[in-house]
């Protein structure tokens, strides 16, 4: 591994005082794909859809110096870098790196926050008599993580995880910047005023009508001025991050907020049946996922966009949490039949919300209860369906209403279609 990339910032020693670690992977979906492509290094390659509603998940540095970025239509990608290369994705391979690239860092220290799939926070305060300095922890992360998986990650090392994150930034690719933290605020203060967390467009535009640009502009700006531009809450948080102030730790256990899945259409659709399908689809993704991590859901969200780009959301609290696809369906589906298609669909989703854990919950039966129909009915299906897909697949056994018809089964046009 080069080191090249490794300084610290002051060009002082490394004091010890950096102990909260930001790693980031390099490219993290794009660098996993060249793994088996080695031809396309130092090429732009895109990693997404290729089809006409294809996003891009992914992009090497090459391609990113067009502008290309993830979440952009691959079309527009390819406008601004016409020699990309796009390649699919393959989620299981990226969980798979990075099961190893978290397994590395728990092997230098417990406390390790991931923060999504290819990121962390590693608190390595109890590790420095064994392990040696910040940075000399994490130039052994970055030897190690390429050495077992040939990937690449940058580091940032800080006292706070505001400032290790932005370290990691400033790092990238295949780098590490150490900022002691006697030289927070002489990091923060030239940096300009959007990067830092929660400043947006808006709030940007806003701060900027004050005259204020930089980071140090804002730690000198009065609070109650801030707070009248703002708000309270963006107020104060804004200000204690500009004055290099984060007193959060690494949290080891993450409780999930929120399960969803939505599904963008290649063809913007006005069908309210296949609408309704697709919530079906949708229920039983969300609902399998639910059951897997021990979880219920008390709010069922539902999220429309229109082709005109629109987006509305709706939710509904359920009168018990459930984990059962048909139940969340059933709420979807409310909640849809209330929107009113006045334009055609271009994405649907379905969300569960406000999580429990499915132990503390208790289902009240109604002594009006059709047996047919009750939950502990759609359970026992629901689980019994959960047990095959363990063993041969998830697509093996799946709802009636859910089976794409055969070129012999396609129903005549006089023919209703069943119910989904």
């Amino acid at each position: 591994m080069p080191s090249a990339g490794e300084h610290i910032f002051g060009g002082g020693p490394d004091d010890g005082t950096s102990t909260m670690l930001h790693i980031d992977m390099d490219a993290f979906f794009a660098s996993v794909e060249l793994l088996e492509h080695p031809e396309l290094r130092g090429l732009p390659v895109i990693i997404g859809g290729a089809g006409g509603r294809g996003v891009v998940t992914s992009a090497t540095y090459e391609a990113r110096r067009f502008g290309v970025h993830s979440a952009m239509p691959t079309a527009r990608a390819l406008q601004l870098c016409p020699k990309a290369i796009v390649l699919p994705s393959h989620h299981e391979k990226y969980r798979h790196y990075s099961a190893q690239v978290m397994n590395v860092f728990r092997d230098v220290t417990p406390l390790v926050e991931p923060l999504s799939i290819d990121e962390a926070f590693l608190d390595v305060a109890g590790a420095r008599r064994l392990l040696g300095s910040p940075s000399a922890i994490g130039a052994a992360v970055r030897e190690r993580v390429y050495a077992e998986t040939g990937l690449t990650c940058s580091v940032g090392a800080a006292s706070t995880k505001f400032i290790a994150k932005m370290a990691s930034g400033r790092a990238k690719p295949d780098g590490m910047l150490v900022v002691p933290a006697a030289q927070s605020l002489a990091f923060l203060h030239p940096l300009p005023v959007g990067a830092l967390w929660g400043v947006g467009a808006s709030t940007a535009e806003a701060l900027t009508r004050l005259g204020i640009r930089t980071v140090g502009d804002l730690a000198v700006t009065p609070l109650q001025t801030l707070v009248s531009r703002v708000g309270e809450a963006s107020g104060h948080k804004l200000h204690s991050l500009a004055n290099g102030h984060d007193r959060r730790s690494v949290v080891t256990e993450r409780v999930e907020k929120s399960i969803g899945h939505e599904m963008t259409f290649e063809f913007d659709l006005s069908d309210p049946r296949q609408l309704r399908l697709e919530l079906l689809r949708l229920s039983d993704q969300v609902a399998v996922r639910l059951r897997r991590a021990g979880l219920a859901a008390k709010t069922v969200a539902l999220k429309v966009r229109f082709s005109d780009f629109s987006t509305i959301s709706r939710s509904r609290t359920l009168t018990e949490p459930t984990d059962l696809a048909q139940t969340i369906s059933d709420a979807a589906r409310d909640l849809f039949d209330h929107v009113g298609l006045d334009q055609r669909v271009r994405l649907i989703g379905v969300r569960a919300e406000n999580l429990v854990e499915a132990h503390e919950t208790v289902h009240q039966p109604s002594l009006w209860e059709d047996e047919s129909a009750a939950p502990s009915s759609w359970r026992d299906a629901e689980v019994t369906v959960d047990r095959v897909a363990a063993k041969f697949g998830r697509d093996i056994l799946k709802r009636a209403s859910l089976v794409e018809p055969g070129p012999r089964e396609r129903r005549r046009p006089d023919r209703p279609a069943p119910p989904a």
